[in-house]
């Protein structure tokens, strides 16, 4: 239930004449306007999204009061419809102001001449006749039906959305990607915006679909309902779903029997849409993928299989030569431990290199490229980010990428460019940050390195696992099939880190300990404060960015400060945090908004999701250097890089001052806080909080209670993500 359903008892309906439309984006039809009502000395400020409207037009809005702080009183529009005029003078003057393309004052009259109080009825339903009319041949009369239906079909559909309860803001995508008959399609099978929208389109669909009467158990329905619940299991880290629990969430969650489930299931496995495995000595009888998933986990596993399956000869190399070979080229004196794994690793075929931090995984990932290069061999080194690229590049003074830059992407027939059929050009694959890696991403990348490398995977599988599904560094460890060397013994330069002392220390269990529990002194890396209340929390988070930490260590609160909270909702939650965060620290004015959003030049923003031709990823944080208004574009600083952003793509921009855990994995930053507060209570894990504190590299700061705090420390359980990859690499399946 949207917020227009919610007050729709309370809102308030004004009728007046659109005298002047002061800013309208064309992307998303917000609009800032002046209405005149009859009867009232001055106008009103409108606010609100109006397609298809235009000065001169009568207007029926709903809506509400609200006082903006620069603005000041404006009325916020929830609907609105166009009230057209029904006499033949108000018909003269409507088409009159130029509103329909082709029609002026002097086709008005005629036009109003010859049809009089049907004008509009004929333009609409019976435009043939308008070669009635002198001076309209069959190619104005075309004009003229075009520009008409031009004119009202985008309004059309928004006003069928607000009827439908569905958020105006959708409007243009869904006419974007439907065109003029989006609103006639949609009632024929209002389902086709789950499959086309990802995130809110089974919702939408789901409400426009009940309030025109389809039926519960209709078949379009319960087979929407299936592939909503499977694509939200994967959207919760899942590569599968388990029957049982599909079975019950459709019968509770929507009211569809398990015989009506099963016989939508028997139907889309026949249509190749979704894949069904039994499951023996498992909960339940049967795993239910989408066919995609289901593609890349066994072609995942049985690349695995075959690049295990080529025999790999025993590497030539003893530990005085590594040792020498290292020190000349990179002035490294490697540890006993270091030197033990290096002896190994290159006797495998694939590796997998773990460890915490301040264990050397990146001097071991140095040191390998580096034999690799002195043997003559190709070596491609890549991590999942770029942020993870950027960083790695920095550690090895090499070229390094993301993967999916190292595939490429063809914009004109979807997918990457490296496949099976066009391989890396490499003897070795080293990929850092690998517990981030998804099931697909990694059957991608694998696809496209040559079944005769070697493949090495460093990464931390005590972090959070990927966004995506899967849980592959830990299968992979799990099937058992992998060589794997655990890196324990923490470097002596890294014991003097209280961040990483304590960071090792939350990975066992066990209590951090603060540089110095009285304050700050300037000097500590890791601090707690004990805060019990979230709003204090929030005002305390605030302080510390705005004052505190640039004053005492010297920190910019932009690009030097990073907030990471385990919610997006409530008081400590990302969407609050930003909103205050902005406030103070970026106080120019808003120039764009945007679901939810308000963009300033100087604000930090996160993208959301893969973009390849932008080439920018779910993840990279950049900063707005320009919002140009009239062309409706944000530019966003990448890194050096300008990236531009018309305004249908804000959504996939979000204020970034405070981002999620999540969000944070493969990044580092100069410093760090992390909220703590008992409301959290069903994300307080140790793997998250090991996870926030190990981004920061020179400031940690905790914020909260110390029961929320010893929450997260025993809860050692995360949610079990459900994958087949361990089970298909140790068997046959």
């Amino acid at each position: 239930m949207n917020s227009y359903q919610k007050n729709n008892a309370s809102l308030i309906t004004i009728e007046g004449n659109l005298e002047h439309i002061t800013y309208f984006n064309k992307e998303t039809q917000y609009t800032v306007a002046r209405l005149k009502p009859p009867h009232l000395a001055g106008g009103v400020i409108v606010v609100g999204y109006l397609a298809g409207v235009r000065p001169g037009e009568t207007l029926i809005v709903k809506g509400n009061w609200q006082t903006h702080p620069k603005y000041g009183q404006q009325f916020k529009i929830y609907s609105y419809e166009v009230s057209l005029p029904a006499a033949a003078e108000g018909i003269r003057t409507y088409l009159a102001s130029g509103i329909i393309k082709g029609i002026g004052p002097s086709l008005a009259e005629r036009l109003v001449a010859v049809f009089g109080t049907q004008t509009l009825e004929i333009i609409e339903n019976a435009p043939d006749r308008l070669v009635e009319v002198e001076g309209i041949a069959k190619a104005k009369s075309d004009m003229i039906q075009s520009a008409w239906k031009e004119h009202h079909t985008l309004r059309e559909l928004m006003q069928f959305l607000q009827e439908m309860g569905v958020q105006t803001s959708y409007c243009t995508k869904i006419y974007k990607e439907y065109g003029p008959e989006a609103s006639d399609l949609i009632r024929e099978d209002p389902y086709v915006l789950a499959e086309d929208f990802a995130g809110p389109g089974f919702t939408i669909a789901d409400t426009i679909a009940r309030k025109l009467g389809v039926e519960q158990e209709a078949p379009q329905r319960v087979r929407a309902c299936i592939r909503h619940i499977i694509m939200q299991n994967a959207d919760e880290g899942h590569t599968f779903a388990e029957a049982e629990n599909l079975f019950s969430r459709c019968e509770n969650l929507f009211q569809i029997s398990r015989r009506t489930s099963q016989k939508a299931i028997d139907e889309m496995v026949a249509a190749k849409v979704i894949v069904v495995e039994p499951i023996e000595n498992g909960d339940t009888t049967s795993a239910i993928y989408m066919k995609d998933l289901y593609l890349a986990e066994t072609g995942l596993a049985n690349r695995l299989k075959a690049m295990l399956s080529l025999p790999q000869e025993p590497a030539a190399i003893d530990a005085d030569r590594i040792s020498k070979a290292i020190h000349e080229k990179l002035a490294i004196n490697l540890s006993a431990e270091q030197l033990q794994v290096l002896e190994q690793v290159f006797s495998h075929r694939i590796v997998i290199i773990t460890g915490g931090p301040g264990t050397g995984k990146t001097t071991l990932l140095r040191s390998i490229s580096t034999i690799f290069e002195n043997q003559g061999k190709r070596v491609l080194l890549c991590a999942p980010t770029g942020r993870a690229a950027r960083r790695m590049a920095e550690v090895t003074g090499r070229k390094t990428g993301t993967i999916h830059r190292l595939l490429g992407y063809n914009f004109t027939a979807g997918g990457f460019l490296r496949n099976r059929d066009n391989p890396l050009d490499a003897d070795a694959v080293i990929i850092d940050e690998a517990s981030m890696v998804d099931t697909p991403l990694m059957y991608h990348l694998l696809a496209a390195v040559p079944v005769s490398a070697v493949l090495v995977l460093v990464g931390d599988i005590a972090q959070l696992p990927s966004v995506g599904p899967g849980n592959v560094l830990s299968d992979m460890i799990d099937s058992g099939l992998i060589a794997v060397f655990y890196l324990n013994e923490i470097f002596r330069q890294d014991t003097q880190s209280a961040i990483i002392l304590n960071a090792h220390k939350v990975r066992q269990g066990e209590s951090p300990l603060c540089t110095n529990p009285n304050g700050f002194d300037g000097i500590g890396d890791f601090y707690f404060i004990e805060q019990p209340d979230p709003d204090q929390v929030a005002a305390g988070i605030v302080q510390l960015c705005r004052d505190e930490l640039p004053a005492k260590f010297n920190l910019d609160p932009i690009h030097d400060i990073q907030v990471l909270t385990p919610m997006h909702r409530g008081p400590v939650g990302t969407i609050n945090l930003n909103q205050l965060l902005q406030k103070v620290l970026n106080p120019q004015p808003v120039l764009m908004e945007a679901l939810g959003n308000s963009f300033k030049t100087g604000d930090k923003v996160m993208h959301l999701i893969n973009n390849y031709q932008k080439e920018v990823y779910n993840g990279d944080i950049g900063i707005i250097c320009r919002v140009d208004r009239q062309k409706s574009e944000i530019s966003v600083d990448y890194y050096g890089r300008t990236v531009l952003y018309a305004t249908n793509e804000l959504d996939q921009l979000t204020t970034a001052y405070a981002i999620s855990v999540h969000k944070s994995q493969g990044s580092e930053y100069p410093a760090v806080i992390v909220p703590l507060v008992t409301q959290h209570y069903v994300l307080l894990q140790r793997n998250l909080l090991y996870t926030a504190m190990t981004r920061g590299k020179k400031l940690v700061i905790l914020i909260g209670t110390r029961k929320a705090l010893h929450i997260a420390l025993k809860n050692d359980k995360p949610h079990r993500r459900l994958s087949r990859l361990a089970a298909r690499l140790s068997s046959d399946i």
